[in-house]
């Protein structure tokens, strides 16, 4: 059990810039969670139309950044089975070098908290954060749309990341509406495997004609995650985790898995259910943000 350990209050409330945020700083990268998951059709080309509430929390991955003079991005402690040249930590920065002309290097270091294949954003929260924070150390004064733009060529979650704020997200995952949400604390469950998101969209029996709702009709706690039943079917241990969790609230899946969480008004509650986590169980808690920590980086 994880419980309350790794989370740092002023990494994730510190928005500020300038000397807050400088090459000595380490750069957060957020979790998010889907509050709801609808798949409402597929086009031509293949992808599916979603509709979803994305919701940051304050538990991150956390990046650094060196600079280099030869114009090298260089990636420290490389994921392992994922090489540099394919992460997207490295894809971003030389994204951000070819759109602009720039010829600045970078050594970049991740802090992985985040597990991959669990649905929270990991890979494209860190792709957003090189954008956002080397778009700032490099002094490229890119607009916040077009690393939006440039992030959307690496992943359906990575312009929401940029965009900054808690979001109703439609299309691929590109349309994005800023969306204010109600306090919140939210115990996630991290069940020990890796769910392939291609696997999951891929399943003949995936539900693809969920019928939209509007922004305005959504209400916390509407809507579900139509991805869950392929991922419960295929993972065990996913099932597992979200029937010990729904004994205590309203339990979902985030993403297309792995990750499992209950949202609570109230820190205390969510304390209580962290307490009762069996050893054998990985889970934290974490508070809702209202803003990515690196908001006030791009305009």
């Amino acid at each position: 059990m994880d419980g309350l350990a790794g989370r740092d209050e002023r990494e994730v409330t510190n928005d500020g810039i300038g000397s807050h945020w400088n090459w000595q700083s380490a750069y957060p990268a957020p979790a998010k969670l889907n509050l709801f998951l609808h798949v409402t059709g597929r086009r031509a080309d293949g992808y599916h139309l979603l509709q979803t509430l994305f919701r940051f929390v304050d538990f991150s991955d956390r990046l650094h950044f060196s600079p280099r003079a030869d114009g090298d991005v260089v990636l420290t402690c490389p994921l392992p089975g994922v090489s540099p040249e394919s992460d997207l930590t490295v894809r971003a920065a030389r994204l951000l070098q070819a759109e602009t002309g720039c010829r600045q290097g970078v050594e970049i270091r991740v802090e992985k908290r985040l597990p991959m294949g669990g649905g929270l954003g990991g890979g494209s929260s860190d792709a957003a954060t090189v954008l956002l924070a080397l778009n700032h150390l490099w002094q490229l004064g890119l607009p916040r749309q077009r690393l939006q733009d440039i992030g959307l060529t690496l992943g359906a979650d990575v312009p929401v990341f940029v965009f900054g704020r808690n979001a109703f997200a439609e299309g691929v995952g590109e349309t994005l509406r800023a969306i204010d949400l109600p306090p919140a604390w939210y115990v996630v469950l991290e069940p020990p495997v890796q769910v392939p998101t291609a696997a999951i969209f891929g399943a003949a029996e995936l539900k693809r004609d969920t019928r939209p709702i509007s922004v305005a009709d959504w209400r916390p706690g509407v809507g579900g995650n139509d991805l869950e039943a392929v991922a419960v079917s295929r993972f065990p241990a996913v099932a597992d985790y979200l029937a010990w969790l729904a004994d205590f609230g309203q339990a979902r899946m985030t993403g297309s898995g792995a990750c499992v969480f209950a949202e609570f008004a109230q820190r205390a509650a969510a304390e209580s259910v962290i307490r009762q986590l069996p050893a054998a169980m990985r889970g934290w808690l974490a508070a809702g943000l209202d803003r990515h920590p690196l908001h006030q980086l791009a305009i």
